[in-house]
């Protein structure tokens, strides 16, 4: 570089001085690509996913404990395993900050039409349907939509569910079959807040035979509003699960 410049001060005339370098100063500028941005602007923000409660989660937690699960996260079936043999519940927040659910939505073919009703409501309020069928008139069994929208909220996939059939009892009871789910056949706006506040419920079951559309209304909107209730109630509630946590160990250690 020295010869360089040196040779451009002597076409100069400027050969002789012996602070010919001094000032000259070279620029380099780029052959018309663009100047990479620094690290920090280039990179991109990774993407997080749900988090991912897993059962190495529970360790430190005493047995009868509870662990606060954040909107969206995913629990996975050996956490959920191991939270029932230590009874530790978990503290699943149902809304979001933006204040929306999660919501399960299934019926039968008695329950068909209202279920059209339903879903735009729920829409309508703000919040997340997942349609889990029938997606007709034609006969199917209860017993087998109940359960897809108990398992999906047992999961952790929805936040609420709703089923509706002929009677709403038969949808009750088989969602009830499914561990960690409290489904409550409601008829009107008070027996819906009271499944929610006084007994946690998070599985609605609807009768569209014995129902009008607007009491069905009422009784969705209450439901969807009414957060579980003070710890008092969340006492009971857990003597409830604790019924179902025995009679399932139980069940597990009779021999066969």
């Amino acid at each position: 570089m020295k010869r360089v410049v040196g040779r451009v001060m002597a076409e100069r005339g400027h050969e002789n001085r012996a602070e010919r370098t001094a000032g000259v100063f070279v620029t380099v500028s780029p052959g018309g690509e663009p100047v990479r941005p620094a690290v920090s602007e280039a990179r991109a923000k990774p993407q997080r996913g749900p988090e991912l409660i897993t059962a190495d989660m529970l360790a430190k937690i005493a047995r009868g404990g509870s662990l606060r699960v954040p909107p969206g996260a995913i629990v996975t079936d050996l956490a959920r395993d191991e939270a029932w043999r230590r009874g530790i519940k978990f503290e699943e927040r149902s809304t979001s900050d933006s204040g929306s659910v999660r919501v399960a939505i299934a019926s039968d073919h008695g329950g068909f039409a209202l279920k059209r009703d339903v879903i735009e409501w729920v829409r309508a309020l703000g919040h997340q349907t997942f349609d889990l069928g029938t997606r007709d008139e034609n006969a199917v069994d209860y017993p087998d939509f109940a359960r897809a929208v108990a398992e999906s909220v047992a999961k952790n996939n929805a936040d609420i569910g709703i089923v509706i059939d002929g009677a709403g009892i038969g949808s009750a009871m088989a969602a009830n079959k499914v561990n960690g789910v409290r489904a409550a056949n409601c008829w009107n706006g008070v027996t819906a807040k009271n499944a929610r506040e006084h007994n946690y419920a998070n599985v609605l079951t609807l009768g569209a035979k014995v129902i009008t559309r607007e009491a069905a209304h009422e009784v969705v909107r209450a439901f969807l509003a009414t957060p579980y209730g003070e710890e008092r109630h969340g006492k009971r509630v857990k003597k409830i699960m604790d019924i179902e946590r025995e009679n399932s160990r139980s069940r597990e250690e009779a021999p066969r």
